[in-house]
């Protein structure tokens, strides 16, 4: 081959591969055009092409090709290893990142760049490894005389996600200029760590804000149970306009929605949706749809996301099935999932669980101890806490109680509080006051200062009229300084989500919410006077009793 005619052959495939970077058999094609050429030889004269090369392999999530690019690069550059541990982190193999950093640290005389360091901060922190992290951190120090920007917002990404946020703080105080993404990593580390009130505080005092950085204080919320905020926030990001909301905060609002039962904000969210190009099609903001329309008893527009989704994920269905089960709908939750496993899609634990879930609220007892026994008998998975509560929960609202201890006693692990709670609940709706006694005092030997189960204890001793008993939970009540705590709830008024305590005094409360609480407040105080009449005159002669003894 003429010089000329090689000349226009490297030119013809560098331009090929530019323009085929979805097409992975003609990739293949150039790629083996050029090992067959003796190209990758010529390190330095075609590094661009391997590079360029290793890059779409990392598109198309292929490391094993690309491994085999690398391999043929007699002396590859620190270029071309960065692309390499990019590669994996895209790939979700972060620790093979950090092994082929330890080895390009070992094996060559390379020195690492901003590139190649943020790559194995990355590959740290994505392992939460604390030690490898600080030796990176401390070869920072050595071989960068000015880190980067981008590089000291990896180190506090780093250590905020090993837990250690007094180091990422210390980072952050000596960066020099510190651009948005800095405060962003921060902020992100408090809220990875759960502490919602440092994150708040970094986010008031960010100079400015983008997308990930309102993003990040919405997720955070959402996570701790504060939604009524994270909508909240959600607002006044919107009402800014300057910031246009990502899949993440789409799904994270809908969520919000979805725990406080703001269905008109959900459905302005969906109407948002809608008008921006994208989400309507994104799985992931359709899942959150569904999940909000269903958990907000709206099954008819949850159904018809579903319906008109082009793709669904394993999400999509578990989602359209629990919001099915939690509403009595069991036997559509059952159609529902023959049609999942009839598409070829392999439920998982939660989907079990769903479908478990959806049997137990309908109160389909032999359907259900069959799902449960096929899920025992799989071998892809055994069943969860999780699984074991929900047949306890089954067989105790259909009044199978002997049976559901029995399934506790059999169970590989110890049943936790929340399972106990659910046995006595059944107990109670079944009027067993031995077992109920039994489940309550499981409770509190594994949770003692619950004050709920104290409370259902003592009603449940009240109905029975046994007043000695009340009473003395009554004097433990007081004794361990165990109060109710009071109940939480929601209204939505024209797309604002108010939030109101039961211990709330009723003038804080505005407008219909009023005159609504003031006729449930008279109607409970007729119900509970009439209990607490018998219950007076008792402590009445008690304390008669007590008087006389003195």
């Amino acid at each position: 081959m003429t010089r000329g005619n090689r000349k226009l052959l490297i030119t013809g495939l560098k331009n090929l591969l530019d323009k085929c970077e979805g097409h992975e058999n003609l990739i293949k094609q150039i790629h083996a055009h050029w090992t067959t050429l003796g190209f990758f030889a010529q390190t330095r004269k075609h590094q661009h092409f391997a590079c360029k090369l290793l890059n779409v392999y990392t598109k198309l999530n292929k490391p094993l090709e690309a491994h085999r690019v690398f391999a043929l690069i007699p002396d590859p550059d620190i270029v071309s290893w960065t692309s390499l541990f990019n590669l994996y982190l895209k790939t979700q193999q972060p620790t093979e990142a950090l092994s082929l950093f330890s080895h390009l640290l070992v094996s060559t005389s390379l020195r690492p760049d901003a590139h190649s360091v943020l790559a194995a901060l990355s590959a740290c922190a994505r392992t939460q490894n604390l030690d490898a992290g600080k030796a990176v951190h401390a070869m920072v120090y050595r071989q960068l005389s000015e880190p980067e920007t981008i590089v000291s917002n990896a180190l506090i990404d780093m250590y905020s996600r090993g837990g250690r946020t007094h180091l990422a703080g210390r980072v952050f105080e000596s960066v020099q200029c510190r651009d948005v993404a800095t405060w962003t990593s921060l902020l992100n580390g408090f809220i990875f760590c759960g502490d919602i009130e440092a994150g708040r505080q970094v986010f008031d005092d960010m100079p400015q804000r983008n997308v990930v950085s309102w993003t990040a204080m919405i997720v955070g919320y959402v996570r701790v149970k504060n939604s009524i905020e994270a909508l909240q926030l959600f607002r006044r990001m919107r009402d800014g306009g300057r910031e246009n909301a990502t899949t993440i905060t789409i799904v994270a609002v809908l969520s919000g929605c979805a725990d406080v039962g703001a269905l008109d904000f959900g459905r302005s969210i969906h109407g948002y949706v809608n008008k921006i190009a994208g989400f309507s099609m994104d799985v992931a903001v359709n899942n959150g749809l569904i999940d909000m329309y269903a958990k907000n008893g709206n099954l008819d527009s949850a159904e018809n996301i579903f319906i008109r989704m082009v793709d669904r994920d394993l999400f999509s269905w578990t989602s359209i099935i629990s919001g099915l089960a939690i509403h009595g709908r069991g036997k559509d939750a059952l159609d529902f999932f023959d049609e999942m496993v009839a598409s070829g899609m392999h439920p998982n634990e939660i989907t079990f669980l769903s479908v478990l879930s959806a049997c137990n609220h309908a109160g389909l007892v032999g359907e259900g101890l069959n799902f449960f026994e096929r899920l025992k008998n799989s071998p892809r998975f055994e069943p969860m806490m999780e699984h074991y509560g929900c047949m306890v929960d089954l067989l105790g609202r259909a009044g199978l109680l002997e049976e559901a201890v029995g399934l506790i006693q059999d169970m590989p692990f110890k049943p936790d509080a929340i399972m106990w709670r659910s046995f006595l609940s059944s107990c109670l709706g079944h009027n067993n006051s031995a077992l109920a006694e039994m489940a309550a005092k499981e409770v509190l030997e594994l949770e003692p200062d619950d004050d709920g189960v104290c409370v259902l204890l003592w009603n449940l001793y009240r109905s029975k009229k046994m007043w000695q008993a009340a009473s003395r939970m009554e004097r433990m009540m007081k004794d361990q300084k165990i109060k109710k705590k009071p109940g939480c709830s929601w209204v939505e008024v024209n797309g604002v989500v108010h939030e109101f305590l039961a211990e709330t005094s009723l003038p804080s409360v505005v407008g219909d919410v009023y005159i609504a609480l003031q006729g449930i407040a008279r109607q409970s105080k007729m119900n509970s006077d009439i209990d607490s009449c018998e219950w007076r005159n008792f402590m009445h002669k008690k304390d008669c009793t007590a008087t006389e003894c003195i």
